[in-house]
C-alpha cells in the first residue's frame, strides 16, 4: 500500500480543475502501482465514509508520532478531536500533518508467497489543521462526527456542556489534497509458470459487522436500546 514520501510542494485548487476532481501534488501522486490511483473526490468520500476511524501522523519533539481517533466530514473538511491536553493535537497548530484511513477487504492468495497482496481501500489526506473556537462551529463539527460515527446519537444523547466543548480540541483539516489508493482483483499469477503447480488461488474476503448492543450494567432495568443503535445490529462496517 506504498503512496508517496512527503514534500513541500503546495496543492493546486479545487477550483483549477474542477470541484469533484482530486488534484495529484507531489505528496499524493502514485510513485508505484499507479493503476490503483483513483481521482474522483467521490471515491475518497466513499472510503472516508465507510470507516470513523483514522490515524493522525504528527512529529511531537522531533519525533514522529501516530494518533488513532474518531473523525467525521462534511463536503469540505475532515474533523477530528481530542483533548486539549493532548500533545499530538497542540505540537504544533502551523505544521503539515497526514491523516490515514484504511479498508482491508480481502487477502489475496497466490500460487506462490511473492505474490500475495491484500485488497484495500485507502486515503492519505495532507495539511494544516485548523483549530476550531468558535462554540457555535465546534459544536456542530462535533455532531459530525458524532452523526457520522452513530447516527442518531447526537439528538438522544445529552450534548455537550460548554465546559466539555472548552475542554475538547477540535480540528478541521482541508479535503483538498488527498490520494486514494483501491487494490481489487484476484491473483495476477494465473498465466505465470506457477499457474502448472496445482495449487489453490484465490481471494478470501474480510468484512465487519456490528453486533447486538450490549446494556451497560449500571442500566436500570426497563430501559432499552433506542431503534437506532438496535437497526445497526448485523448491518456491515466499512
Amino acid at each position: 500500500m506504498t503512496h508517496t514520501e512527503p514534500s513541500r510542494t503546495q496543492p493546486q485548487s479545487q477550483a483549477e480543475a474542477g470541484p469533484r476532481t482530486l488534484i495529484p501534488t507531489d505528496r499524493t501522486r502514485l510513485r508505484r502501482m499507479k493503476e490503483k490511483a483513483r481521482f474522483e473526490r467521490s471515491e475518497l468520500e466513499a472510503i472516508l465514509d465507510a470507516g470513523f476511524v483514522c490515524h493522525l501522523g504528527v512529529m511531537v519533539d522531533g519525533v514522529p508520532m501516530v494518533v488513532p481517533t474518531v473523525y467525521g466530514r462534511d463536503d469540505d473538511h475532515l474533523y477530528f478531536h481530542g483533548s486539549v491536553a493532548s500533545r499530538s493535537l497542540a505540537a504544533d497548530p502551523d505544521a503539515t500533518i497526514c491523516v490515514t484511513v484504511t479498508h482491508v477487504d480481502a487477502l489475496v492468495l497466490a500460487r506462490s508467497v511473492f505474490e500475495h497482496s491484500v485488497n484495500y481501500r485507502c486515503a492519505m489526506i495532507y495539511g494544516t489543521p485548523r483549530k476550531v473556537t468558535d462554540e457555535a462551529e465546534k459544536a456542530e463539527g462535533l455532531r459530525i462526527l458524532t452523526e457520522h460515527t452513530a447516527p442518531g446519537q447526537w439528538d438522544y444523547a445529552r450534548r455537550p456542556s460548554r465546559k466539555e466543548l472548552a475542554a475538547t480540541t477540535l480540528l478541521a483539516l482541508p479535503l483538498d489534497e488527498a490520494s486514494v489508493k483501491i487494490s481489487d482483483g484476484p491473483p495476477d499469477d494465473g498465466d505465470s509458470p506457477d499457474a502448472e503447480l496445482g495449487l489453490w488461488a484465490g481471494v478470501l474476503p474480510l468484512s465487519s459487522r456490528w453486533g447486538a448492543p450490549t446494556a451497560d450494567p449500571a442500566l436500570p432495568v426497563g430501559i432499552a436500546a433506542p431503534a437506532h443503535i438496535t437497526a445497526r445490529a448485523g448491518t456491515r462496517q466499512g
